[in-house]
């Protein structure tokens, strides 16, 4: 009887110190292009429900308290698993987000899912730059547009044990610039050590 009770506390106090380890991430900035993909990771130690939500279009009050003015673009978040398979994605959250005081639209996404413990990845990126999926490596549509509004983008991340924010993946554009430079340099390089491999004739 002792054990049993014994091991009844210690099972309710390691749920409520799991539970008590969940936290709300708070991110802003903006995107660099219309084709623009910023990443965040996040992790989940037991099973949960993770609600990913932006402010970039309508505005409002994120979870750290902070009240983002609405103009943003109208958003899309992708969540990929740890694997990297694509597990959802939402556009428009419907009547979980709030109109636009100008559009009346409401743009803004909200995406919520039950997950398994791992680490995931979530992806915000401009209407209509969907992931090709069914991989995050498949990458982008690059068919974003901020349709006249600003850059800016808000976005929490809702009951995980940790979220950070990684790299953004670059536009195609500039995928392609980089790799003409790395084309040139490694050019370069090749000429000038056929150069130096040639021996000076008498």
């Amino acid at each position: 009887m002792g054990k049993a009770l014994a091991f009844s506390v210690a099972a309710t106090l390691f749920a409520t110190g799991t539970a008590a380890s969940a936290a709300d991430y708070s991110y802003s900035g903006s995107l660099a292009g219309p084709n623009a993909v910023q990443l965040f990771n996040f992790t989940v130690t037991s099973p949960s429900s993770v609600t990913l939500r932006t402010y970039s279009y309508a505005g409002g009050i994120n979870a750290a308290g902070q009240t983002i003015t609405s103009g943003g673009f109208d958003p899309i978040l992708a969540l990929f698993d740890g694997s990297g398979e694509l597990v959802g994605e939402n556009d428009d959250g419907g009547l979980n987000v709030p109109a636009d005081a100008t559009t009346g639209s409401r743009y803004d996404t909200f995406l919520q899912a039950l997950l398994q413990p791992g680490t995931y990845t979530v992806s915000v990126a401009a209407y209509s730059n969907f992931a090709i999926g069914p991989n995050l490596s498949n990458g982008f549509e690059n068919d974003g547009t901020f349709d006249g509004r600003a850059n800016r983008w808000a976005f929490d991340i809702l009951n995980v044990n940790s979220a950070i924010q990684v790299g953004a993946v670059p536009e195609p554009g500039t995928w392609a610039l980089m790799l003409v430079g790395f084309g040139a340099i490694g050019a370069s390089l090749r000429r000038r050590r056929r150069a130096t491999a040639v021996p000076a004739l008498a």
